[in-house]
């Protein structure tokens, strides 16, 4: 993609953000022209000290003038201060409000979304890029107009003071900006490849860094060096792009700036030696910082354009994903009440791609109260009903009820509210055990907790742990076993109170000690609430009440764990027989 020198309607986007601080965005601009002012006062009031007391030998008035000098100079920092504080201020105010509303878009896409998005990508939109946004206000758009302001004035003093120097000045000028134009558009491009490979380093990073076990248990060590040594060189030849122009561009600024200063000394100095009465050594004097004050800011624009471009880079990025709908239809407008429990799925459909049917059709019942096993082969489909029931996916054709009530017309923070799911993988967060059960709910106590867990037999174990419920588990709960973590999330689920209860494979990868606690804790939280248990391992299910038997998105075979055992040749009896006969 071309990417655009300057993209005007990207740019007015950014500023509708600093309406809720439009008195310190105005007062940044107020402070950014009282320095320009200030800043052009002190050559001036140089050619006034040189011209009217030094070459008079007015001691007075030198004195007077350089006090005065000094006054400019304090008014100029104390503007200076303001500006760059206020400015930065500013952009991290600004930076907070899109992080936080792309981090509350994020977390109502679907699931779908985090399918095809990496990790890592969307952790650089909501860090880095972030940052950059702030840097257009803190090191680009606020600079460039200062910097603007002080050029003007500049120019406005120094035409008043010699226009005939002055000229040798401008003239010089278009070619500076001809060269930085040149440059801001080289360096655009430049910028936008870097972005690209930051984020891809992130994406491969996190995700190596995230399944560690798997590279080292597979001895992948070197493979993974290697490709991270290929993304790595992309990243530094990206870089290095952008020092390149800048090694160009820096010199050359540099040259025409010193020719534009040596110009102007010697056609005054060849003016005073002449008898020229309109060019004096006042103006050579203050020509020399006018000069640098000119064509410093032209050259520094340059710079500040690229925080400007990358700010406008990472802003794009951001837009991007505050710009996906990639949403489930909230339509909804009932609040679900505490379900009785009856699920009927009538004729779903369903697909992840396109054409590529993984529920084909299928009707199934489930009775309020009801315990019911899900069995099939791996990709029979049995975790994705209990997806679409939880809506993290939209269905290609059919509907779900609840209760006789269609599952789309609740809201869908009230459905999720009733329904509870233990994962096979579960995910704790970095915090105590305590706050990964009620994961920060003010309507659980700690009292509900306590007693919530002495019905389902885990307050032992919790207790028998440093610190008790205050047990920091660590980043994906890595300081406890899978078992352990297993029971977290049968507590967690417990002391939501749902109406419904999923156990997807819950116990499919455990120790025999764990498995006997999850039976126990099974057997408490599936009283008397309509519960869905996805199973592996046939034993844990031959008391459901009603067991599903799938395969390639459809259901092939229903009914009691006796009544499936007599069917001849049947999908459940072979299955259930060849996990029987390996045991023994």
């Amino acid at each position: 993609m071309k990417a655009k020198a300057f993209d005007t309607g990207l740019f007015k986007r950014i500023l509708k953000y600093t309406k809720p601080y439009k008195w310190r965005y105005y007062g940044v601009i107020i402070f950014a022209v009282s320095l320009s002012v200030f800043a052009a006062l002190r050559p001036y009031l140089l050619k006034q000290t040189v011209d009217g007391y030094i070459k008079t030998h007015d001691k007075e008035g030198l004195l007077l003038y350089i006090i005065l000098m000094g006054a400019v100079l304090l008014m100029e920092v104390f503007s200076q201060f303001y500006f760059v504080y206020w400015a930065n201020w500013l952009g991290q105010d600004i930076v907070k409000d899109i992080r936080t509303k792309l981090f509350k878009h994020i977390l109502s896409f679907r699931m779908k979304y985090f399918d095809l998005v990496p990790v890592g990508q969307l952790v650089t939109r909501s860090v880095s890029d972030i940052e950059s946004i702030a840097r257009i206000f803190s090191q680009g758009l606020f600079m460039i107009i200062s910097d603007l302001m002080k050029m003007l004035v500049v120019l406005i003093f120094m035409f008043y003071m010699n226009w005939k120097l002055t000229w040798i000045v401008v003239v010089a000028m278009p070619i500076l900006v001809y060269i930085t134009r040149i440059f801001q558009r080289k360096m655009q491009v430049a910028f936008e490849e870097v972005r690209t490979q930051i984020a891809n380093m992130n994406s491969f990073v996190q995700e190596r860094v995230t399944g560690m076990k798997i590279v080292q248990l597979f001895n992948r060590e070197k493979i993974e060096a290697e490709n991270f040594r290929v993304i790595n060189d992309k990243h530094r030849v990206a870089w290095i792009k952008t020092i390149l122009y800048n090694s160009i561009f820096f010199p050359i600024a540099d040259i025409i700036s010193s020719i534009t200063l040596g110009l102007v000394v010697v056609f005054g100095g060849f003016k005073i030696l002449n008898g020229d009465h309109f060019t004096t050594f006042g103006d050579l004097f203050s020509y020399t910082m006018f000069i640098g004050m000119l064509f410093n800011p032209l050259r520094q624009i340059a710079d500040k354009f690229n925080e400007m471009q990358l700010g406008m880079i990472a802003a794009n990025r951001v837009f991007d994903v505050i710009d996906t709908q990639d949403h489930i239809q909230d339509t909804g407008t009932l609040e679900a009440p505490v379900f009785d429990g009856s699920i009927e799925f009538k004729q779903i459909r369903f697909s992840y791609i396109p054409e590529e049917e993984v529920i084909k059709g299928i009707d199934l019942s489930v009775a309020s109260g009801q315990t019911v096993a899900i069995v099939g082969s791996t990709g029979a489909g049995k975790s994705t009903i209990i997806n679409l029931l939880n809506r993290f996916y939209e269905i290609n054709s059919g509907s779900i009820y609840i209760d006789g009530q269609n599952i789309e017309n609740y809201t869908l923070a009230s459905l999720r509210k009733q329904i509870a799911v233990v994962l096979q993988d579960v995910f704790l967060f970095a915090d105590t055990i305590y706050n990964n059960i009620t994961l920060y709910n003010p309507e659980i106590t700690r009292e509900q907790v306590l007693d919530a867990a002495k019905k389902i037999g885990v307050h032992d174990f919790i207790m028998s742990l440093p610190d008790n419920y205050d047990f920091d588990v660590k980043e994906r709960g890595v300081m406890l076993s899978s078992g352990q973590r297993q029971l977290i999330a049968f507590l967690r689920s417990y002391v939501s109170n749902p109406s419904i209860l999923i156990l997807d494979e819950a116990t499919s990868s455990i120790d025999t000690y764990s498995e006997e606690l999850i039976q126990r804790a099974t057997e408490t939280i599936t009283k008397g609430r309509t519960s869905i248990i996805i199973a592996h391992r046939l034993a844990t299910i031959v008391n459901a009440d009603k067991i599903v038997v799938m395969d390639k998105g459809l259901i092939v075979e229903q009914g009691t764990h006796q009544e499936l055992l007599t069917k001849t040749d049947g999908y459940y009896k072979n299955l259930y027989d060849s996990q029987f006969s390996v045991a023994n």
